[in-house]
């Protein structure tokens, strides 16, 4: 009896821990996430003046991310390194590529005016294409990038989400989120999903580098006593991404909401939305896309799971999605992306198909590179050239295993399919059917 009540307690205890660490881990982020909308680099006031007194729509698995490699099957290639970069950004620099003139600016606002918001039936039209904005652009990321790679970091302070990741301060004042991840997977899944996005054509992923954290280089020694003292493995690969300030949160849409039809080609619901919010919407279907594909379900979907305790979890913000003054989205903290992702994937993949099967529009360029990976069926391929292509530091930390290459391509394959049954659904009516 003795030994059965020492086992009861026990099993108490660790319950306790792990409810701890549940709650706490989801929390810093918010906090994290408050933070970016009050502090501005080189100054600013607040945006707000407090957190809720309670968040419920905090309450997700992303306690999946801190489970040991060690503890799951090794499936990918190359995972020894436990470190993630933080990203950066310049103090008093233009963070982001504002694309368009002042013309363009103000063609956002109101109501729309250039004609249909729809083209070839589940397609955004193409006037709505050049006003789409690049966020991110590729001349940008490649000059950040080479220069997130040689500056020096001379500062390194909590921030950034999680408790094992820093912000770091270059020597030139500019900023990066340092990703210090519990295991490589969250490394490569920062990475890759970037990389992922990319060959898609989608530009609202901050920049993003890889370093090796090395006390005796010259980019690491002014913080070297930091880093001994958070017990950073050394030649750990780690990812850097841009900081990008003065953004803040996003709440769903209400086409995207679990109560509604989904976002369909309606055009008579589509034309009573202003510019601005189709704009805003296009960014969101490519969200969807490069969240399906690489299975991160620490977004739209751990919100949607969260549904089953929190009715109004869809009211707040979206996890780990962001928004530039301007109305630009930004995908930021893609960790749970294609290699956990893929791990966990039979947990989530009801979430992720409920998720896809909502949205029957798409922006024409994605889908036009999401069939040529269909019909090509080299993925694998075309993703590994453009990491390598991309990092000198690809071969440290590793890339998909033939598994999870073979999940990606299949996932491709599917996201075709549904792309082609929307297609086959509303292409042929008329503005009054498809209004049924």
């Amino acid at each position: 009896m003795r030994a059965v009540s020492a086992n009861l307690f026990a099993l108490l205890l660790l319950c306790a821990l792990a409810s701890v660490f549940y709650v706490w881990n989801p929390l810093e982020e918010r906090l994290e996430r408050h933070k970016r909308r009050i502090s501005v680099p080189g100054g600013g006031s607040s945006l707000h003046t407090g957190l809720p007194a309670a968040d419920l729509s905090a309450k997700t698995f992303r306690t999946l991310l801190a489970v040991p490699a060690a503890q799951r099957p090794h499936l990918g290639a190359r995972l020894e390194a436990h470190n993630r970069t933080v990203q950066s950004a310049s103090a008093g620099s233009r963070h982001y590529h504002e694309n368009g003139d002042n013309k363009r600016s103000e063609q956002r606002g109101g109501p729309v005016k250039l004609g249909s918001p729809l083209e070839d039936g589940v397609f955004w039209g193409d006037w709505l294409e050049d006003l789409r904005p690049v966020v991110f652009t590729e001349e940008y990321a490649q000059e950040w990038r080479e220069n997130a790679r040689t500056h020096r970091v001379v500062k390194l302070e909590p921030g950034c989400g999680r408790i094992s990741n820093r912000l770091a301060t270059f020597a030139d004042g500019t900023k990066a989120c340092v990703r210090y991840g519990i295991n490589a997977d969250q490394v490569q899944g920062e990475t890759l999903t970037y990389y992922l996005a990319t060959l898609l054509g989608i530009t609202n992923l901050p920049p993003l580098a890889l370093s090796q954290l090395n006390s005796d280089s010259e980019q690491w020694a002014a913080v070297r006593t930091r880093i001994n003292g958070l017990q950073w493995s050394d030649r750990a690969v780690v990812s850097l991404t841009e900081w990008v300030s003065n953004l803040t949160g996003v709440v769903t849409p209400a086409p995207l909401r679990q109560e509604s039809a989904g976002l369909r080609p309606v055009l008579e619901e589509l034309r009573n939305k202003t510019t601005a919010e189709l704009l805003e919407l296009m960014q969101w279907t490519d969200l969807i896309i490069l969240d399906y594909l690489s299975a991160n379900f620490d977004r739209l979907v751990s919100n949607l799971f969260s549904l089953q305790w929190d009715s109004r979890v869809m009211e707040r913000d979206t996890n780990n999605l962001l928004k530039t003054p301007r109305g630009d989205l930004v995908f930021i903290d893609n960790e749970a992306g294609l290699v956990h992702g893929f791990r966990v994937l039979n947990m989530w993949e009801k979430y992720h198909s409920t998720v896809l099967s909502s949205v029957c529009v798409f922006r024409k360029r994605t889908t036009q590179r999401v069939a040529e990976l269909h019909r090509r069926r080299d993925s694998r391929r075309r993703l590994l050239e453009l990491y390598r292509d991309s990092e000198p530091l690809s071969v440290e930390l590793g890339f998909l295993s033939d598994e999870h290459a073979a999940v990606l391509q299949d996932r491709i394959d599917r996201l075709y399919k549904h792309i082609l049954h929307c297609k086959g659904k509303y292409s042929e009516l008329s503005p009054s059917q498809s209004a049924q």
